[in-house]
């Protein structure tokens, strides 16, 4: 069997169901079907052809090496293939994204052939993705008097790659689709149960919203060729929960425009819209696609003749109709006067979507491309001794005279890359910084890695000081689907330069460790800015953003970003917080106390400045962590000397942990971040430079003064599945006391795991069993309960400490390493399992409850199908709350009376919490 002749029977299969040929990243494949191709005889020479100019992958993959080279050959006239000439090989090089094919392109130009030379040089003039193996070559050869390259230095000085590029249409038609109503998870657009084949484009794409669904946008185009559809959340904000590059990528793939005739199944420049905007960190994403996102305001709080806002009976704001954007409507949208029309009528300003970055993004195709070109126009004025004049709008820099700095504000001055005014800049700056620590998860890993591949990297920017590659996704099932995807991750990254949880030579134990529990130890300064490829990328120490796995590629690619400065809204705290009470109460009185005291969700959008200062970074992640579900960009720790000297302590620990088991590199990146500790520590100790706080000046959209005295009773964040209003299922913003279910709300199932748990409620679990076993002989579920241990860490020193072995007894399963589950689980027993680390039932694309179950869980997920899908008869309900509430609630069956809850925790530590100056009050917590 050949390689090709196992293609062939790859198609075959997937034309079974409704694909096609899956695009080529192997070199030994193409090696085959370049032999073939020359072969004129060859019965396969015409599919092979086809597959070679349009089913290889472009960038740095092996493929696209040999595509190179082979078309090298035909413009030398080595080769000669009549259906490739010259000219149309050149024409494939154009599209081939850097790497191999740039460095093709610069042999040619810099050759003894003056036609070839020039031709080349053509097309160099449209290539951003160039590295400094490149632009090496271009200065020497300039230096050398090589009029040739420095032709292409001063097209590149012009930036004329983008500056000849297309202008963005004035008027863009679309015709609306409301994919849904209420807040759109991703989950919607890209389920997590489907991760496996993110990185298979079109069978991805197969799982956006529903096949109906997918009919009526093919039918809307059909029905309105000239126009581009917009997927709208009515009522509710688009893309909450994550970044999901995937759900971006599938509704361009149904939506948006083709990339390029010679790469399938990259598509760009999608629309999105909601009734409140788009979801902040997917935002991004669609700037990666080069995207239009828009706040459509077309619902809005009904009023009285008094100017008062008129309210349900429930409380809620009523909300009536501006204007209708029921599916099938044709509106435009204007990107010159910024505003949606229909027809000649004005319907809403869409200012936002339209900044000078984001139209470059539009015309350049996506942001990459306008990254990378910032980057090379630079280097070619540099290198012609020339002053640069940018072809790009200018970072957007915001300067308030006599107005001090928040913290947030703060780290962007600090880490602002390429900013023309010494003042301190301030909230709407629009600037690049410094990428400090970069995280990529695994199920949106291989997209990374594509990425990479795409725009020609091939080793991480040594201005990065840590990177991650986790296992944690893909923790709960060792499957086929794992085990073919996750080894070839891992490797890559590995050999990138990350910092990866599974060993490609096999010398340590696979670490599945949480993703953002990792990171949180790997930031080990409060001045750090940390990307990941996951929403809960918000760490405790410095400003943390999760983003798609494109701008992880890029950050680790670069060492960048670019990103507006948010506004902040800051945080205190005030009372005292009853001994009774868990801080995972605490998080979820934030949410409700900010709603009572704003009306509005302030959070949205802006960064959340929480003077936590007493608490250490574990349990003060808690909070952090939750600040993805109250739709923040991301959230800021302030927190004292002390407190953050004993977080860098613990953080030293825990990279140490990971040295000793063989995880650091040739570079030793984890050896550096202890240097980097240690650094920040003596500097805190000195006084020379203590821990981050904002000016006593600075200026805030709103603040918010959480009153712990009022927190008397454990909280759930409920999903309200039965709420009348659609738009109000779902949301994080129905936060109630357990009082509410009168003890009767009946649960399923229990589940303690996920990056919202750490050491702490591990112990509280067993400390719980052993109270219980106590006082009652022995402690019998009523419903299954599921532990998972966010780190290995945490098992260890449990194991040390005596607390394991409680709930090893109580176990029914515990997981083991050298026979991992290779199927998921799908019927439970009222017993506790002991899950391996990771993230479990949070994350939804392996392990699930059963359909239609209630579910009490430590999680962060909430969403429609995420931890528990509907059953026929039974809506599916993920209601979060502490570790405490679900233990108890498991052994019970329902949800407790505060009596019974008051019972089964006195005497145990659960996270103490006192506002910052004043002293902690009661016992030592367990979790110090």
């Amino acid at each position: 069997m050949t390689l090709y002749s196992d293609y062939l029977t790859e198609i075959e299969t997937r034309k079974e169901q409704g694909l096609h040929p899956k695009p080529i990243d192997d070199g030994a494949l193409v090696a085959e079907l370049i032999s073939q191709i020359k072969d004129t005889e060859n019965k396969d020479r015409e599919a092979s052809l086809q597959f070679f100019i349009y089913n290889t992958l472009p960038g740095t993959t092996s493929a696209a090496g040999e595509k190179a080279k082979f078309l090298k050959e035909i413009v030398l006239g080595d080769v000669t293939v009549a259906e490739i000439t010259p000219v149309f090989a050149f024409e494939l090089l154009s599209h081939m994204k850097g790497g191999p094919s740039v460095e093709v392109l610069l042999d040619l130009a810099l050759g003894d052939d003056a036609s070839n030379a020039e031709q080349a040089a053509a097309v160099l003039k449209t290539q951003v993705f160039l590295y400094e193996a490149d632009t090496d070559r271009l200065a020497e050869a300039h230096a050398a008097g090589n009029v040739v390259a420095t032709d292409i230095l001063e097209s590149y000085a012009k930036a004329e790659f983008f500056t000849k590029l297309p202008e963005v249409d004035e008027e863009i038609k679309v015709v609306t689709y409301i994919a849904g109503e209420g807040d759109i998870s991703t989950d919607l657009l890209s389920p997590g149960n489907q991760a496996h084949s993110r990185s298979d484009r079109e069978l991805h794409g197969k799982c956006m919203i529903t096949p109906e669904a997918q009919v009526e946008i093919q039918e809307l185009q059909k029905a309105h060729p000239d126009a581009r559809v917009m997927l709208i959340a009515e009522k509710g904000t688009m893309g909450v929960g994550s970044s999901r590059m995937s759900g971006v990528n599938n509704v361009a793939l149904w939506t948006g425009k083709k990339a390029s005739p010679y790469v399938p199944f990259v598509n760009f420049a999608p629309v999105v819209a909601g009734t409140n905007g788009i979801s902040p960190i997917f935002l991004t994403t669609v700037g990666v696609t080069g995207g239009i996102g828009l706040d459509l305001k077309n619902w809005v709080k009904k009023t009285e003749a008094d100017g008062n806002t008129v309210m349900d009976d429930n409380g809620d704001p009523v909300l009536e109709q501006a204007y209708s954007v029921e599916t099938g409507k044709v509106l435009t949208i204007n990107s010159k006067t910024k505003k949606l029309y229909d027809g000649d009528t004005e319907l809403v300003d869409v200012s936002s979507a339209f900044t000078p970055q984001k139209v470059e993004f539009m015309k350049a195709g996506g942001s990459y491309a306008v990254v990378f070109g910032k980057k090379l126009q630079t280097f070619a004025a540099e290198t012609l001794g020339q002053d640069l004049k940018s072809a790009f709008a200018a970072s957007k820099e915001i300067s308030q005279e006599g107005q001090g700095l928040t913290a947030v504000e703060k780290i962007f001055n600090k880490n602002a890359r390429g900013v023309a005014t010494t003042a301190d800049l301030h909230a709407g700056s629009d600037v690049r910084v410094k990428v400090n620590i970069v995280g990529s998860q695994d199920t949106t890993g291989l997209m990374t890695s594509q990425e990479l591949e795409a725009m020609a990297a091939t080793v991480i920017s040594p201005s990065v000081d840590g990177a991650y590659q986790s296992g944690c996704h893909t923790a709960s099932v060792w499957d086929l689907k794992a085990q073919a995807n996750i080894p070839k991750l891992m490797s890559f990254m590995n050999k990138f330069g990350l910092i990866t949880a599974r060993d490609p030579k096999g010398e340590y134990h696979a670490m599945t460790d949480v993703i953002h529990k990792v990171l949180n130890d790997l930031t080990v300064d409060d001045w750090d800015i940390t990307i990941g490829g996951d929403s809960h990328t918000r760490m405790s120490k410095g400003v943390a953003f999760g983003a798609d796995s494109g701008t992880v590629a890029l950050a680790l690619a670069t060492g960048e970003a670019s990103m507006p400065i948010p506004e902040s809204v800051k945080v205190t705290f005030k009372g005292t917080m009853a001994d009774h009470m868990d801080f995972r109460d605490v998080v979820h009185a934030t949410q409700l106390q900010m709603l009572a005291q704003h009306g509005d969700n302030v959070f949205q959008g802006r960064i959340i400045e929480v003077h936590i200062g007493t608490l250490l970074a574990d349990q003060a992640f808690t909070f952090t962590d939750w600040t993805a579900e109250m739709k923040a960009k991301a959230s800021i720790c302030i927190s004292n000397d002390e407190t953050l000297i004993g977080s860098l302590e613990l953080a030293k620990s825990r990279i140490q942990i990971m040295i000793d088991k063989g995880m650091d590199n040739a570079a030793q990146t984890l050896q550096g971040l202890i240097d980097k500790a240690d650094k920040r520590i003596a500097e805190i100790k000195s006084g020379e430079n203590p821990a981050l706080t904002p000016d006593a000046s600075a200026n805030y959209f709103a603040e918010v003064v959480v009153d712990l005295d009022q927190i008397n009773e454990p909280m759930i964040a409920d999903p309200d599945v039965n709420n009348a209003e659609v738009s109000k299922r779902y949301t994080h913003d129905t936060i109630r006391p357990i009082s509410f279910y009168k003890a009767e709300k009946k649960v399923d199932l229990g589940f303690v795991g996920s990056c919202m748990v750490h050491k702490g409620d591990m112990k509280i679990v067993a400390q719980m069993l052993k109270n219980l076993e106590k006082s009652q002989g022995k402690v019998e579920f009523k419903a299954p309960l599921v532990v998972a241990a966010p780190t290995y860490n945490i098992i260890d020193e449990m194991k040390e400490e005596g607390d394991w072995e409680i709930l090893q007894r109580y176990s029914g399963f515990e997981f083991d390493d050298f026979m991992p589950k290779s199927k998921a689980r799908t019927e439970y027993e009222n017993i506790l399992y002991l899950e391996r680390p990771g993230c479990n039932l949070c994350m939804g694309n392996q392990e699930k409850a059963a359909k239609g179950d209630t579910v009490l869980a430590t999680s962060t997920r909430l969403f429609q199908g995420r931890v528990v899908e509907d059953a026929a008869e039974k809506k599916g309900e993920s209601l979060l709350a502490s570790t405490p509430v679900v233990v108890l609630s498991a052994i019970l069956g329902r949800t407790p009376t505060i009596e019974e809850y008051k019972a089964a925790v006195e005497g145990i530590d659960l996270t103490k919490f006192a506002p910052p100056l004043a002293v902690p009050a009661g016992a030592k917590s367990a979790h110090f």
